[in-house]
């Protein structure tokens, strides 16, 4: 997932292993993950994956001061889903907690650890048709 307001934002998915650092993209007032050998391009989660931060996360509050959860673990997630035209992506930390994505600060690493179960890439080359269904695909374009 990425935030309504990414969506003229160039975007990849996540991948295990990978360390991203939070930023705001050019010509939005959002931030986000973004890998810093593609600092334009927004780097998409699904719900579920796990995230360790380098240091205990901070976040911009809307005020003055910046708060910091004493949390460096945290899962992908989002806030309020139904509720249309705002931001939902958000970070749950281990007390149940919830930061929105686009109120962390910018420069902070985060490293994937896990994407959600049966999301993981596979490196095999896809499945062979069956005689089946090369027959079905062969009749239909010959329409």
């Amino acid at each position: 997932m990425c935030d309504y307001s990414l969506h003229a934002v160039a975007t990849r998915p996540a991948k295990v292993g990978e360390t991203l650092i939070t930023t705001t993209f050019r010509g939005t007032s959002t931030r986000g993950f973004a890998s810093e050998s593609e600092p334009a391009v927004a780097v998409c989660m699904l719900p579920g994956t796990e995230l360790a931060f380098a240091e205990d996360v901070k976040y911009d509050n809307r005020w003055i001061w910046t708060k910091v959860i004493n949390f460096r673990v945290g899962k992908f997630g989002a806030i309020e889903p139904d509720v249309p035209h705002r931001h939902h992506d958000a970070i749950e930390f281990p007390d149940g907690s919830n930061v929105l994505v686009t109120l962390l600060c910018e420069g902070q690493r985060a490293t994937v650890l896990q994407l959600p179960m049966g999301t993981q890439v596979s490196e095999r080359s896809p499945k062979a048709a069956t005689p089946a269904e090369a027959h079905e695909t062969a009749a239909a374009s010959a329409v």
